[in-house]
């Protein structure tokens, strides 16, 4: 549960604030004052402070200034009914995570509330490398025990102790964004701001102001002179997700702080100089785009300093028993049992092609636990399109590795495969998308399977696949099976 503090002395402010804050996701404490508000930080421990301006006693600035002494790393939202251009850049100097006009746009504020506890997220949960899968006490973990993993380990824990520009690339999914933020918390601006901001999701025309802020008058909405993400992070880290998808224009100017430190805010004359570790992310080939004259190449080399290629799931399947361990412990939650796996539920999640990736894992999961009807999660608890994709090949996948270890999620002795509800499954699907071609080669192995493990005998394989003996015998004669069970 997230932790806001209001220090406001309207009393009115408070009550609205309760109003549209009233979430069991969020606990809402007040302050009155900014000496009041300095108590209750290091009782209440918030993740997110909003304070006013004008106020008796302490004013808002210069409670900002005491609570950047006593974190650092607390993101601070100042709000005011008679807000300034001097006012607004003394703030963001002193460190505020953004500058907020009374009277408030309530689904901006829940915007600007929901981005500032995302930022404070990334900079207190620290993400830890290849955890302890035994242990309890972690929240985010980049996990993995295969060769390739282990590079990637390597390269953040020689990265992390040095100011140089990172480049992470990889598909979408593979877990870029918490490299980075591994990156960040093995260095020594672990203390400052970590700001993440994706370029593929702001519009071309309003990225460079994101990015480095607008003068008033700049362009049409501009009211006020705002300060961009570069000079919030001074001395502390950007992340710059998809950076492949910047505007020429904006390239230049990021190849300009990468180069000098130095910027200029939309519409404005002066210089800005901040000091900010840049690390970039992206899942696009890069040196194509160079080549197609689409990405500055002198621009990619300043950011190509330190590459970390992170591999797609399907190329480090071993690390799938781990990655499903992790996952349903978290997904379990805190005092929660995780539901246990069988071998057959195992073999499709390692038999699958995972197109995206360890985040298309996690839903999958995710999606399990939520249908899964008792304790263990089976073959028949997984979307179609992972289970229609490995049960043709579970047979000789099964061959092969007979005795493969569950993983230490499970409690459970390896579980068979559960023919009645993968059948019942796949019946469904059928229905449900007649076009589908692999069904039917997979319903041809299914009662080919369920024959060889009863010998033959139809009524009880029909009752293992679930099905009436009549509609077994269709299903016989329909794939041409007699000639090839006679074999076995």
């Amino acid at each position: 549960m997230d932790k806001l503090l209001l220090i406001d002395d309207e009393v009115d402010v408070q009550y609205s604030f309760r109003r549209i804050f009233d979430s069991p996701e969020l606990e809402l404490h007040t302050a009155s004052s900014g000496e009041e508000g300095l108590r209750l930080i290091p009782k209440i421990k918030p993740d997110l402070v909003l304070s006013d301006i004008r106020m008796a006693g302490l004013n808002g600035l210069e409670t900002l200034r005491r609570i950047r002494q006593l974190d650092p790393k607390l993101p601070v939202i100042l709000m005011t009914a008679y807000g300034t251009t001097q006012t607004a850049i003394e703030a963001m100097k002193l460190g505020a995570y953004d500058y907020l006009l009374k009277p408030f746009d309530v689904p901006k504020l829940k915007v600007l509330v929901a981005n500032a506890l995302k930022a404070a997220r990334d900079m207190k949960q620290a993400v830890s490398l290849q955890p302890m899968l035994e242990a309890e006490d972690y929240d985010v973990g980049v996990i993995g025990r295969s060769e390739r993993m282990q590079e990637v380990f390597k390269l953040v824990g020689q990265t992390a102790a040095t100011d140089a520009t990172v480049l992470i690339t990889g598909e979408s999914g593979t877990g870029k964004e918490l490299v980075a933020r591994a990156i960040y918390h093995h260095s020594r601006r672990v203390d400052r701001a970590f700001l993440a901001i994706n370029c593929a999701a702001i519009p071309e025309n309003l990225l460079e102001s994101e990015l480095f802020g607008h003068e008033k008058g700049a362009f049409t909405g501009a009211a006020m002179q705002r300060i961009g993400k570069f000079e919030q992070c001074d001395k502390g880290t950007l992340f710059l997700d998809e950076i492949g998808d910047m505007s020429p224009t904006t390239q230049t100017k990021i190849l300009r702080v990468l180069q000098n430190g130095t910027f200029e805010r939309v519409g404005g004359n002066e210089t800005i100089k901040a000091d900010v570790r840049v690390i970039a992310a992206t899942n696009k080939p890069l040196e194509e785009a160079v080549a197609a004259k689409q990405f500055r190449e002198d621009l990619f080399y300043r950011l190509n300093v330190v590459r970390i290629q992170l591999p797609p799931l399907r190329e480090r399947r071993d690390d799938i028993r781990l990655l499903v361990d992790y996952f349903l412990r978290k997904l379990a939650g805190p005092g929660g049992k995780p539901k246990s796996m069988g071998q057959a539920t195992l073999s499709s999640l390692e038999a699958y092609h995972w197109p995206g990736n360890v985040r298309e894992l996690e839903n999958v999961l995710r999606r399990a636990m939520v249908v899964a009807k008792g304790a263990a999660i089976l073959p028949a608890d997984l979307p179609m399109e992972v289970m229609a994709a490995t049960l043709a090949a579970r047979p000789a996948a099964m061959e092969t590795s007979p005795s493969a270890p569950a993983p230490a999620a499970s409690s459970t002795p390896s579980a068979p495969l559960d023919l009645p509800g993968i059948a019942r499954a796949l019946f469904r699907f059928a229905r449900a998308d007649p076009k589908l071609k692999v069904l039917p080669a997979v319903e041809r192995e299914l009662v080919i399977e369920a024959l060889k493990e009863t010998k033959g005998n139809q009524v009880q394989a029909a009752k293992l696949l679930g099905i009436t003996r009549a509609t077994l015998r269709k299903r016989v004669d329909k794939f041409g099976i007699r000639q090839e069970l006679a074999v076995h």
